[in-house]
């Protein structure tokens, strides 16, 4: 595994490169993309394990967060701005036919950027509903104390913890530091500016996407999940959600990527087997 970075108009970002190539030559690479206030580093417990074997893995720190640089103009601290990085990323590295999987605001910059991937293999979406308006996110998020330091530019230390701890199933026993530390480091305007521009409305029309989208796209829920809402998921029209049903992983909230990372990767690896079949 190896750390990288590159320049995408002009600003560093940082990203982790899996690329053992063994025996995988004709294998479509995979993209991650990270949530708010986390990095790359969340999809070790993945990427260290078998898919990180047979699959070329490429996980992106965004913009103020991880190892990359802070956003000169803070507003491209918006899903338009972030899904600008991921095409960016994606072309530079000349992987726009991957198979893209993000996660809770990294499922939602996929969700932007999913148009202008015209060539990708497919979607993983973990804990990010695919909305229109902001008033659809009172419907697709469960009320949660913990969501308001997300997007907060200054965050304490208890705030962090308790943000960290939504994003578990109840009474986890997942250890939280790495969470937290992540929190804490991330340039605290991208969490104002993401708030100020969803607020805003600055964001496509995720239900016309997800409803025009030909390519597969796979949602991922952990049953014990603590923000989003499982009935909106499953109330929503997707002709092209694989399986014909949301996936929903047990023993996990919010991140089932590091809390159940085996059953997460098994998914992912019959997604993946799956488009190779087709």
């Amino acid at each position: 595994m190896q750390q990288s970075s590159m320049k995408i108009n002009g600003q560093r970002i940082a990203y982790l490169d899996v690329d053992s190539r063994s025996g995988r030559e004709n294998a479509r690479p995979m993209v991650f993309v990270h949530g708010n206030s986390s990095s790359a580093k969340t999809w070790l417990p993945v990427l260290k394990g078998d898919i990180g074997r047979r699959f070329r893995c490429l996980a992106v720190d965004l913009p103020g967060h991880g190892q990359s640089e802070p956003a000169r103009n803070h507003a491209d601290y918006s899903l338009p701005g972030h899904a600008a990085v991921l095409t960016g990323f994606a072309d530079h590295l000349g992987v726009t036919d991957a198979v893209f999987v993000g996660w809770s605001l990294g499922g939602q910059i996929v969700l932007e950027a999913a148009p202008e991937l015209p060539e990708a293999g497919g979607f993983v979406l973990s804990g990010a509903p695919p909305v229109a308006t902001p008033a659809q996110m009172a419907e697709a998020f469960l009320p949660n104390p913990a969501m308001g330091a997300l997007f907060s530019e200054h965050v304490s230390g208890d705030e962090a913890e308790l943000a960290a701890a939504s994003f578990t199933a109840p009474g986890s026993t997942l250890a939280l530091d790495e969470i937290i530390a992540d929190i804490l480091a991330t340039d605290g305007a991208a969490r104002a500016g993401l708030g100020v521009s969803a607020g805003a409305g600055r964001f496509a029309d995720e239900l016309a996407i997800v409803a025009a989208l030909r390519q597969p796209m796979a949602v991922l829920h952990g049953v014990e999940e603590q923000l989003v809402s499982l009935d909106y998921l499953r109330r929503l029209d997707f002709p092209a959600l694989w399986r014909g049903e949301v996936q929903v992983i047990p023993d996990a909230g919010h991140t089932p990527h590091l809390e159940a990372p085996e059953a997460f990767a098994a998914l992912l690896a019959d997604f993946m087997a799956d488009l190779a079949d087709a």
